[in-house]
């Protein structure tokens, strides 16, 4: 119960985070929503498991508010320049490539893959990413500081992002191959 509730606040995060970054540029609010977002995603996955409490529902939303979190993220800081359109389109082209591959396995009968570690990895480097990105904004020494550590966590988290959506394609195709291997449509 208190995991979900988590998960849910932190998908009511989602449009405050957008509103403060593209109205009143308010980075270090928004910077705040990022991380309060990070701190719930890991203690709502540590309530479910210490207090038994994991559900079907919290395995939908947690997944359902990171992904949100990263679309909305690159869409709001590709309208602010703050990375550039082709980062942005890695990562999104791969969200895209997922959705697909998850109503291919709907189709066919699966569930949803379970999440691997490399996309748990991916989405842990993103979410260090994003607010270390929104520190990069300005002259400050804070600024200068943060930039080589955002770079290295979105280059790392861009390339495990792609790697881990490679992956969901080849477990989709390999289980519609063994489903159609046996017979069944």
């Amino acid at each position: 119960m208190v995991p979900n509730l988590l998960s849910i606040l932190r998908l009511a995060g989602v449009p405050l985070f957008l509103w403060l970054l593209l109205g009143p540029q308010e980075d270090g609010w928004a910077l705040a929503v990022l991380v309060f977002s990070a701190l719930t995603d890991w203690l709502d996955g540590k309530l479910a498991r210490w207090l038994d409490q994991a559900s079907r529902l919290g395995q939908l939303l947690d997944p359902a508010a990171d992904r949100l979190y990263i679309v909305a993220t690159l869409v709001a800081f590709l309208a602010r320049e703050i990375v550039p359109w082709w980062v942005v389109a890695a990562l999104l082209g791969r969200e895209l490539v997922v959705g697909v591959a998850l109503l291919v396995l709907r189709r066919h009968g699966f569930a949803p893959p379970e999440v691997t570690y490399v996309g748990k990895g991916a989405t842990f480097n993103l979410m260090y990413a994003f607010p270390l990105l929104l520190l990069t904004q300005g002259d400050s020494t804070a600024a200068e500081i943060a930039r080589p550590f955002a770079y290295a966590f979105t280059t790392w988290g861009g390339v495990l992002y792609v790697w881990s959506g490679a992956l969901y394609v080849l477990q989709t195709a390999r289980a519609v191959a063994l489903r159609r291997r046996a017979g069944a449509p």
